[in-house]
């Protein structure tokens, strides 16, 4: 395996990581539901779709009376066609749990005037097979932490797994897949599900999302969008998870690691790579694509990374 150096920001405590990596969000939803971070050009983008359903309706109606580019008679040597109305642009983003939900809770909540969550579809890079009202539930602690503290009447479509199946994890893991195809895919033939913003954790022991460093074959893993893990080494046992492919081809990889207890792992994750943790192979397999927000107790064991410090992007801050 090759070296290849992320984009590291470095920060003194967790506050600050809180607050860089809610701002890493919300410009990411800002470039993708409108390819810029302006605020006049949002205002107008945003002012364009408002008027849009009333410039839909005209161009439907024009295209079933035959009508050509320029209004007139209708030409009757050419094919009526029913033109479709542009596809909504929707924020893709998935979410691991534990401390990153934590540092979502606290980023996010306090500026949702800059979120528009009716135009997020969220979905759970992993998930543990117990009940949601479990504490370790990442849909229970998600909604807790976040989804209940959204405040007034638009909100997010959140994609978690069917929890009546959480006694069969390969049968969970198939259904969430589906959920995927049929969201990510429907008519069009796509190999893998991009997300627009993909954000992980990393535990002590190296693992991102449910993707355990050398347990069976899940980082061997090709085909298939989601999979079930089995007598996981730590946490409960039975979980679901995305896989490094779907992982590697979302359009922004980010990792949140703080404490010094993620210190070991850290120096390992980056001085060692040809370990082959499972971070290290998306920071190779997903390479331009992958920001990591540390503080500076998870970096305390690292000497030979280039740290920077991070610029705010977002509108309002």
């Amino acid at each position: 395996m090759t070296t290849t150096v992320p984009l590291i920001y470095s920060f003194p405590e967790f506050v600050g990581v809180a607050e860089a990596v809610a701002d890493h969000v919300i410009t990411a939803q800002n470039l993708t539901l409108y390819n810029t971070l302006d605020v006049k050009e949002i205002e107008m983008i945003k002012n364009n779709l408002m008027a849009r359903p009333s410039l839909i309706s005209s161009l439907s109606t024009n295209s079933i009376n035959g009508s050509s580019s320029t209004i007139g008679s209708p030409n009757p040597n050419k094919k009526s066609s029913k033109k479709k109305p542009p596809k909504e642009i929707r924020f893709k983003i998935a979410i691991s749990g534990g401390s990153l939900i934590k540092i979502l809770n606290q980023g996010l909540i306090n500026r949702q005037d800059e979120i528009e969550w009716d135009k997020w579809d969220i979905y759970f890079a992993d998930e543990r097979l117990v009940p949601f009202s479990s504490t370790d539930s990442n849909y229970g602690q998600a909604k807790r932490e976040i989804f209940d503290q959204i405040t007034g009447d638009k909100q997010p479509n959140v994609y978690h797994i069917d929890e009546s199946l959480i006694e069969d994890p390969q049968e969970c893991a198939d259904n969430y897949e589906k959920t995927l195809i049929g969201n990510f895919a429907k008519k069009d033939s796509v190999k893998l599900p991009m997300f627009d913003l993909l954000l992980l954790g990393c535990a002590p022991d190296g693992h991102i999302a449910s993707l355990f460093p050398n347990h069976g074959e899940s980082l061997r893993e090709k085909l298939a969008w989601c999979i079930p893990v089995e007598n996981a080494p730590s946490g409960p046992k039975d979980r679901v998870t995305l896989t490094i492919p779907v992982i590697c081809h979302a359009h922004r990889v980010t990792f949140v690691v703080e404490g010094l207890t993620k210190a070991p792992i850290m120096r390992i994750i980056m001085e060692r790579p040809e370990k082959g943790l499972p971070s290290s192979i998306v920071n190779e397999g997903a390479a331009g694509k992958v920001t990591w927000f540390v503080d500076d107790d998870a970096l305390n064991d690292c000497y030979d990374v280039t740290k920077k410090k991070y610029k705010f992007l977002s509108i309002n801050h």
